[in-house]
């Protein structure tokens, strides 16, 4: 009977120290789903007077366009290039076939060769009767004849020397090359073809002259100044770049009476002359905006926010941009205040109310 009392407490005890043991699993379990506070970089907001601006539709095009033809009559052998290719100044694009030009060059070297030769001997037959001349031992005729055919012999190496560099610039021409550095928008030949004088051969575009062309109401006129930078975004990728706003075209349209800017962008790649773009233009005069890092802007259901630093918490707030300003923004939120810091790093990551550790300040 006393084992099994024994047996009984020894039981009871083992049970309570499993539910111990189990319970301390389970806390620590818990415990460790607790995600860690996230570190963090902030920005603070300052005021400036900056103007707002208003969205319009544009589209790209190349403001230097060349359409490159050939010089020279001949037969196609070899296109480098295709369209959509990006080259680099003097890079070819269209070489033409040289073989009868060669054989030409050839020649006409060997005719220089060969005047040459009757140069030689007419100047040597020359001095040597100008010195019998000068003693009476010729006659004035044979004097003259000697003389004339030495000055022949030269001017016929000259003619020669003519054709020679005509030919060389023809063989040089059979060689088309780019003018500038671009995009090959076109191309118009192919090897095989035999093209004639004039012939279009390749469209190109200079990949430093790349624009957008924006409409825009004729009363937003006075708040844009040339040379001023505006925001671009290309609608096909979702990316943002820096315009610089150079003028207006000249001619207005005639039912809506949009001007249009001329905005000049940097260069890009995979970009094709009508893509469309979005510009921010100056909408007002300058006023007073809250301005922060375009980092700081977190998108959720096409809304834009910013995560700000509250009791070592993140907090997210609602903006409401109207001012594109390069890397940042203007908005007119009252609680969007000077000195507010604003999570520009790490915010990607962040949901409301989770701990945070601010592990630096830009």
């Amino acid at each position: 009977m006393r084992s099994w009392e024994n047996l009984t407490i020894g039981g009871g005890v083992l049970n309570r120290i499993v539910s111990i043991i189990m319970l301390l699993a389970f806390s620590s379990v818990v415990f460790a789903e607790e995600p860690p506070p996230a570190k963090v970089v902030t920005g603070q907001v300052v005021r400036e007077e900056v103007a707002t601006t208003q969205s319009v539709t544009g589209v790209l095009y190349y403001e230097r366009v060349s359409d490159i033809s050939t010089e020279v009559v001949g037969l196609v052998e070899e296109v480098s290039v295709n369209q959509g290719d990006h080259v680099k100044k003097d890079d070819v694009l269209v070489r033409l076939n040289t073989e009868l030009l060669e054989k030409e060059i050839a020649l006409a070297k060997t005719r220089i060769e060969q005047a040459d030769l009757r140069i030689e001997h007419a100047e040597k037959n020359f001095r040597r009767l100008e010195t019998l001349y000068n003693s009476s031992g010729v006659s004035e005729k044979d004097f003259d004849d000697a003389r004339y055919s030495y000055q022949d012999a030269r001017k016929d190496r000259q003619a020669i020397e003519e054709t020679l560099a005509k030919l060389l610039i023809q063989q040089r021409r059979s060689v088309i090359t780019a003018p500038f550095a671009g995009i090959v928008l076109s191309k118009n030949v192919d090897s095989g073809a035999w093209v004639q004088q004039g012939k279009q051969l390749v469209s190109l575009g200079s990949s430093s002259d790349l624009f957008v062309r924006a409409p825009i109401a004729e009363d937003l006129l006075q708040f844009v100044r040339p040379g001023e930078s505006v925001e671009v975004v290309l609608n096909a990728y979702g990316r943002h770049t820096a315009g610089t706003v150079i003028g207006i075209d000249p001619v207005a349209d005639v039912k809506t009476k949009n001007v249009f800017l001329k905005i000049k962008i940097p260069p890009m790649e995979l970009v094709a002359q009508n893509m469309s773009a979005t510009v921010f233009v100056p909408s007002s005069e300058k006023k007073s905006l809250s301005v922060f890092s375009r980092a700081a802007v977190t998108r959720f259901q096409g809304k834009d926010f910013v995560y700000t630093v509250k009791d070592d918490k993140a907090s997210l707030l609602p903006i409401n941009i109207v001012a594109y300003l390069g890397e940042r923004v203007g908005v007119d939120n009252p609680y969007v205040v000077a000195g507010l810091p604003v999570v520009i790093e790490g915010n990607e990551r962040l949901r409301p109310d989770q701990p945070v550790v601010v592990a630096g300040e830009l």
